[in-house]
């Protein structure tokens, strides 16, 4: 592997993580049809839950080329503008949880840990999900988890609690604006939590004209622009890595696109949710995975608008998870290409090792590459005996050491997190904003609702 110019490496480091007026300079500079647009008519905002500096920085070196110079750049670099603090309410502290850092993007205040759409004295407050459909808008939520978790539910309902998964679900048919369902488009995961003993959230939907989609094959065959449904797990999708596409946000966001578009806009929730996920777990593989489906996504939204400029795309993070490190144990190195080969999760692969007729060979064939003497006698000793979660921390274990990555915490921290803008309006974006100055900022676009 070819080794970097040092020099090159921090100047590249510099520019894309602190070089937002640089980025902002370049966006002026663009010579598209976006720039003569400064009011959005649709409105995309894209959450990569738990998506700190440290994985965006780990991605462009996951994707890196090592026979060039320099480290390519991903979709995501262009378009960085600034830069956002997380932190919730005072009660709870420095460190946000994803329910009230949601409620922060979507309503533009700060609130409890664990609140869904309320203030600190537990009050429901407005989303912008909300006041677009006040303005005759369609809205539409495309997550990866299940629809009623935080971020997702933070747009749509109000729960003094993000655990209460049932009531949230409800809140998504009950709830109305204009005597109108306040979502038009649901795509994500959940059917545990609207297919229940007590109710049937789903004929109900279907009652109000709601199309169905239990498969992502069935929901490309849907006719489009109408309202639609679509749950394609008993709670979030599977991994990318272990997904049927592993693209399936960017196959999400397209197809609820398809179904929001017309002559007065929408306003699109994106989560990739699963980076926040594969942080709690420590799981550099599948974090780098669900990264990936990000990018991908990205680079669809971004040859939309360049057909849609009167569409603005706004990506941010709730918060960073995990602690995540490009380097530890005082090793001045990372190695991202064992990870880069990965046929499935460590998740999936503590289910199936036990099972297999050489555990080294399966391990080898699933990572693709091969175990030294030491990692073959780690593998050696896991037994059925041990329970799913200990044979998936040893796998884990095994790729933090060979790619020499550092976690600091199972949960999140309180660092500053990056914001990436582009289409209609995207400039209001730049520089280090409170995220609360996010939702505001979408507030004055969409305008004041009668």
């Amino acid at each position: 592997m070819i080794k970097k110019n040092i020099f090159t490496i921090s100047l590249l480091a510099t520019v894309t993580l602190f070089g937002a007026a640089c980025t902002a300079n370049k966006h002026n500079d663009m010579d598209s049809a976006e720039a003569n647009v400064s009011t959005p008519k649709n409105i995309i905002m894209v959450v990569a839950d738990g998506m700190g500096p440290a994985y965006t920085t780990a991605y462009r070196l996951y994707k890196d080329d090592p026979s060039t110079p320099m480290i390519e750049l991903t979709a995501l670099d262009a378009f960085l503008i600034g830069t956002a603090q997380t932190y919730p309410a005072s009660i709870s502290g420095y460190v946000t949880d994803s329910a009230a850092s949601a409620t922060a993007l979507a309503a533009g205040i700060k609130t409890y840990n664990g609140a869904i759409g309320l203030d600190v004295d537990k009050q429901s407050v407005e989303s912008v999900l909300q006041r677009a459909k006040k303005l005759g808008k369609r809205t539409g939520v495309a997550v990866t988890s299940q629809i009623v978790h935080a971020t997702p539910a933070a747009y749509v309902a109000h729960n003094e609690s993000r655990r209460n998964y049932n009531d949230i679900a409800d809140s998504f048919l009950d709830d109305r604006i204009n005597d109108k369902n306040v979502v038009d488009v649901m795509l994500g995961g959940g059917w545990s939590y609207f297919i229940r003993d007590d109710r049937n959230l789903v004929e109900e939907f279907k009652t109000l004209g709601y199309q169905y989609a239990a498969s992502y094959t069935d929901l490309l065959s849907l006719p489009k622009g109408k309202p639609t449904l679509g749950l394609f797990a008993d709670v979030g999708l599977p991994k990318a890595l272990d997904d049927v596409n592993p693209h399936r946000l960017s196959v999400l966001t397209e197809s609820a696109i398809s179904h929001l578009e017309n002559v007065n806009g929408y306003f699109l929730l994106v989560e990739a949710s699963q980076v926040d996920w594969a942080g709690h777990a420590n799981d550099i593989a599948s974090a780098m995975g669900e990264m990936e489906d990000l990018e991908q996504t990205i680079k669809m939204l971004k040859s939309y608008v360049d057909q849609h400029p009167d569409t603005l795309v706004v990506l941010t993070a709730d918060h960073s998870t995990g602690g995540l490190t490009i380097g530890a144990d005082g090793d001045y190195r990372w190695s991202p290409e064992f990870i880069q080969n990965m046929k499935a999760s460590v998740t999936v692969m503590s289910e199936r090792i036990i099972d297999s007729e050489d555990m080294t060979l399966y391990v080898e064939d699933v990572f693709g590459f091969a175990l030294n003497e030491d990692e073959k006698n780690i593998i050696s000793g896991i037994s059925s005996s041990m329970d799913m979660r200990e044979r998936e921390n040893i796998l884990k274990s095994l790729l933090d050491k060979r790619t020499n990555t550092g976690w600091t915490t199972s949960g999140h921290t309180g660092v500053d997190v990056e914001v990436y803008a582009f289409g209609a309006g995207a400039q209001a974006f730049a520089g280090n904003l409170n995220n609360i100055d996010i939702a505001k900022k979408i507030f004055t676009f969409l305008g004041d609702a009668e």
